[in-house]
């Protein structure tokens, strides 16, 4: 380029910045101009508005209201006045509790099928929308101005390489724009997603994380078709309380995408399934593909080193119970897994080389499938691997036996559930022998195994953690509502007490427990206590269960 088309250029650039820089001195006007228009755009007539009849069988009346809400058994109406009011669905007539469960069946759908459910953008909507058209006006107005100088012969090549350089920049802008405000996950569609598998998993969150317990053992069968077994079997863990599994509810693109392979994650869970089972890396501990390797059972999973079942690849039989377009799993980095379908029941698209893509709604999934890498290529969102090559936070698994070694011939035929429901009897083949693991344990902890074999049966006891029981739900537990009885303060030291609120009378109230995070009984009591002594308590999470006469309200104490 000539030196005086370079300086023709530092003109030109001159030019435009001053022109930027008038712009800019308007730019509350044209803000204001924007603002307007998107205000003048939503006018309400509150006149319009026709309130429904609602029946209160039991209370004997009738009120005038809006429906807003059906959460935790309550319903939620705002009156002529604008005053939220919360009745339980039982005292309404049976007229208007169809209503209500029919509003409600239809916004569950919603968030089951909608996948703009899902997640949003972290900064709103509308403001991030104004940004971007007049990014655009700016450049239709730098395009138009280049596009009349480009007539001259010095400036001839500045249009095209202004039009270059607009397509480059837009190319990239989709993963750009996620990389920098990143999603913020509706808790509520995590919820949704883990429901059908209630009451054997509890859910919960905050503002960072979507936590998951479980006692890591599906409703489904287990072991049956392993032909490289590691002499591990299913026990049921802790993975409640204070241990439970973590999914982020804000999750962040990743500027260098951690790949999932035999250098990263090979311990511990890279996924939860929707069932509350850990999903591990595709390859094992040694590196090899466990699937192909034969270790897997005929559902996708295994028992690891500390009898812990879980799976490597995701389990595409939980679409027997939940519908084809939900997500099966959620990664630790905090987007979710689909099967072969899109959130909007389409057929799944192609996928990147991370084994996912964005969605409809900007929002970036993977999707399972029955060839490596599975479930997950690299962590598309920021996790944070420790020495142990593991994502953290992470659930942690007891073992209560040293771990075993693989048995070479060896094929698991059925793994069956005691009636008890205390144990489990394993039987496997092996040169053309049977063989069987019977074992079990006890409410103490003691786990006994017996090995039977052609030749005789051998004997062993381990002393193991107690068995845990998942955080109580039940239907009758969500119709009380969660906000009728306090604990307060929570977290407590010494001493707690019960607060009721006007729904509920002292006498309703049938008895009070408290187990700690074992599920082990500490205190009980046959009646209504406002204030309990919790002196002799150690530090840590405890659960509070108040009893009515069909019904019962679990709540979460701290103990400091």
């Amino acid at each position: 380029m000539s030196k005086r088309n370079i300086a023709m250029l530092v003109l030109l650039l001159y030019y435009l910045f001053f022109k930027l820089t008038f712009l800019m001195k308007n730019l509350s006007l044209i803000i204001l101009i924007f603002f307007a228009v998107d205000l003048l755009a939503h006018d309400i007539n509150y006149s319009k508005i026709i309130l429904k009849q609602w029946n209160l069988d039991t209370e004997k009346k009738t009120i005038s209201g809006s429906f807003t809400m059906f959460k935790n058994g309550e319903v939620y109406i705002e009156d002529v006045n604008s005053k939220i009011l919360h009745f339980p669905l039982s005292h309404f007539s049976k007229a208007d509790q169809d209503f209500v469960l029919q509003k409600y069946n239809q916004i569950r759908e919603l968030n089951n099928n909608h996948v703009a459910a899902q997640s949003g953008t972290g900064i709103n909507g509308r403001y991030l929308n104004f940004a971007f058209f007049f990014s655009i006006l700016i450049l239709i107005i730098v395009g138009f101005y280049l596009f009349s100088i480009s007539r001259k012969k010095e400036f001839k090549y500045l249009l095209p390489v202004f039009l270059v350089g607009i397509f480059t920049i837009f190319s990239a802008f989709t993963s750009k724009i996620h990389g920098a405000l990143g999603t913020i996950t509706d808790p509520l569609f995590v919820d949704a997603a883990f429901a059908p598998f209630k009451p054997d998993v509890y859910t919960h969150w905050d503002d960072n994380y979507f936590y998951v317990e479980s006692i890591g053992i599906p409703d489904h069968d287990m072991m049956k078709g392993i032909t490289a077994w590691q002499q591990q079997v299913p026990i049921p863990q802790c993975y409640v309380g204070n241990n439970p599994w973590s999914i982020p509810l804000n999750p962040e693109i990743a500027a260098t995408p951690v790949p999932v392979n035999p250098q990263h994650f090979l311990k511990g869970a890279v996924a939860i399934a929707v069932n509350g089972i850990a999903i591990f890396n595709p390859y094992t501990n040694t590196g090899v593909d466990a699937l192909l390797d034969g270790q897997l059972d005929n559902w996708g999973g295994h028992c690891g080193r500390a009898d812990d079942y879980h799976y490597h690849i995701a389990p595409m039989i939980l679409y027997n119970k939940i519908k084809p377009n939900n997500p099966v799993a959620f990664a630790l980095d905090g987007f979710a897994v689909y099967g072969n379908l899109e959130p909007d029941s389409t057929a799944m698209l192609p996928l990147d080389v991370y084994h996912g893509h964005y969605g409809l709604d900007g929002v970036y999934h993977y999707h399972a499938t029955p060839t490596a890498p599975y479930m997950i290529g690299n962590m598309v969102g920021k996790v944070t691997e420790d020495a142990d090559l593991q994502i953290i936070p992470q659930a942690k698994s007891n073992p209560i036996r040293p771990a075993q070694t693989p048995l070479k011939g060896a094929t698991i035929t059925n793994c069956q559930p005691k009636i008890t429901k205390d144990g489990y009897i394993l039987d496997y083949t092996k040169d053309g022998a049977n063989y069987s693991v019977d074992y079990g344990w006890t409410q103490a902890g003691v786990y006994n195994f017996k090995f039977i074999s052609p030749t005789g049966t051998t004997t062993a006891s381990y002393n193991g953690f107690k068995p845990c029981k998942v955080t109580a739900t039940s239907t009758d537990e969500i119709l009380l509502g969660e906000n009728d009885i306090q604990l307060y303060p929570n977290p407590a030291n010494g001493e707690f007490s019960l607060l009721l609120s006007p729904e509920i009378s002292e006498m309703d109230i049938r008895g009070v427990e408290i187990y700690n995070i074992a599920g082990e009984l500490i205190y009980n009591s046959n009646s209504y206590e406002r204030n309990l002594k919790i002196s002799g308590l150690s530090k840590g999470m405890f659960l509070v269960k108040i009893r009515f006469e069909k019904a019962q309200i679990t709540k979460k104490l701290l103990v400091q």
